[in-house]
């Protein structure tokens, strides 16, 4: 994600975000709405340095307005110095021309083994929001 503000112009401001395995890591299964997603995204880019996404592979569905993509990503934790490579495999429809669901599929295993932080994740959060 070179760009972060780029990424917000692409989602909906309803947008349903489901990370499936996210839980196993202390993160939420789900976000909902722009708020929640650009929180997530934000706190990820702050907590990764120079992550950028590469070979990404979009199949489209019969639905113009749906698709699944693959793609790899990379970067550095900045807590630990570690590498961290990621495989994606992303469910995305629109609507209205922007990102209104996206189902995200990563690998928990290796994001355990060089984690952004859980506890930095929480601190970032605000008060209001649930454990």
């Amino acid at each position: 994600m070179h760009d972060n503000a780029q990424w917000q112009t692409l989602i909906a401001d309803d947008i349903l975000w489901e990370l499936a395995y996210a839980p196993s890591l202390g993160h939420p299964a789900r976000l909902s709405g722009r708020e929640e997603a650009v929180h997530h995204a934000t706190w990820f880019v702050g907590a990764v340095d120079n992550f950028r996404f590469f070979e990404l592979k979009v199949y489209a569905f019969v639905d113009p307005e749906g698709a699944v993509a693959e793609v790899k990503g990379e970067g550095l934790i900045k807590a630990t110095g570690r590498i961290y490579r990621q495989d994606y495999v992303l469910f995305m429809s629109a609507a209205g021309g922007k990102i209104a669901f996206l189902r995200e599929y990563f690998d928990p295993v290796r994001a355990a083994s060089s984690p952004p932080s859980r506890r930095m994740w929480r601190t970032t959060r605000s008060s209001s929001e649930p454990s």
